[in-house]
C-alpha cells in the first residue's frame, strides 16, 4: 500500500496485546504509517476500546475510513474469556486484587448452565467504576483510584448469546454475543451474584466486530513488518 491508500481510508484488523490501551495501539500505528510514508499528519482511530488486560480485535480506521468509526462501533460484538468464581474485585477484573470471597459449595454445573439464560436479551447493565467512561469531565477509574464516591447510572444493553464452553473447577470459560456498550467485566460481576456467590474476570479476548474476526486480524509486530516492504 502506500501513503495515499492509508490517506483515503483504510480499514486494519489489530490483534491486540495484553497490557496495551487501545490508544497506545493507534498512537503505535499512526507514528508507524508516518514514518514509513514521511506523511506530515493523518487520522488514525479505533472502533470500540478493549480494556488493557484484554486481547482480540481492534479495528483501526484511518484516514478518510475514520468517518465510518461510529458504524463499526455500533455492530454486534463477540468475545471468549474465562471467569473465576467465588472472589470478586473493585474491577470485576484482574486490574485489582480480590477484595470479597464467597461460598461455591452450592454451584453445580446445571446451576452454571442454567443462571446464562437470565442473561439472555435487553439486561440492565452497571459500568465498573474502574471504566473510562466519563462524568461531570473525568473518567471513572479517576474517581475510583482516588476512592472517590460517585453515582453510576445503569445501562440498557442485549445480549443475544451466554454460552459456557469449559468449566475446570473454579474457572468458567464462556462466550458471548452482545451489544455495544455491554461490559463484560460488569457481566461477569453480576453473574456471580445471580449464582449467589462472586465472580471476577479473568481473561478476556473480542473475537468478532460485525463481519470482523479476529482470525483475520495481525500482530502490531506483523504489521509493522509488512509496512516495511510496502
Amino acid at each position: 500500500m502506500t501513503a495515499e491508500d492509508y490517506l483515503s481510508g483504510q480499514v486494519l484488523l489489530i490483534d491486540k496485546p495484553l497490557n496495551w490501551t487501545s490508544f497506545q495501539v493507534v498512537n503505535k500505528l499512526r507514528w508507524e504509517i508516518r514514518q514509513a510514508f514521511n506523511i506530515k499528519k493523518i487520522k488514525v482511530g479505533h472502533a470500540g476500546t478493549l480494556d488493557p488486560l484484554a486481547t482480540g480485535l481492534l479495528v483501526i480506521c484511518t484516514g478518510k475510513m475514520t468517518k465510518q468509526i461510529d458504524t463499526f462501533q455500533g455492530q454486534i460484538k463477540e468475545y471468549t474469556g474465562t471467569l473465576v468464581l467465588g472472589s470478586t474485585t473493585p474491577s470485576f477484573d484482574l486490574e485489582t486484587e480480590i477484595n470479597e470471597t464467597f461460598p461455591t459449595e452450592h454451584i453445580t454445573e446445571a446451576l452454571i448452565h442454567e443462571t446464562t439464560k437470565q442473561f439472555i436479551g435487553e439486561i440492565q447493565q452497571f459500568p465498573p467504576v474502574f471504566s473510562a467512561l466519563k462524568k461531570d469531565g473525568k473518567r471513572l477509574y479517576e474517581y475510583a483510584r482516588t476512592g472517590e464516591a460517585v453515582d453510576i447510572k445503569s445501562r440498557t444493553v442485549s445480549i443475544s448469546e451466554f454460552e459456557i464452553t469449559k468449566i475446570h473447577e473454579l474457572n468458567i470459560d464462556f462466550r458471548v454475543v452482545c451489544s455495544k456498550g455491554t461490559y463484560i467485566r460488569s457481566l461477569a460481576n453480576d453473574y456471580g451474584k445471580t449464582l449467589n456467590s462472586g465472580a471476577h474476570l479473568s481473561t478476556l479476548r473480542r473475537t468478532k466486530i460485525g463481519n470482523f474476526n479476529v482470525n483475520d486480524s495481525v500482530s502490531i509486530e506483523t504489521f509493522i513488518k509488512n509496512l516495511a516492504s510496502e
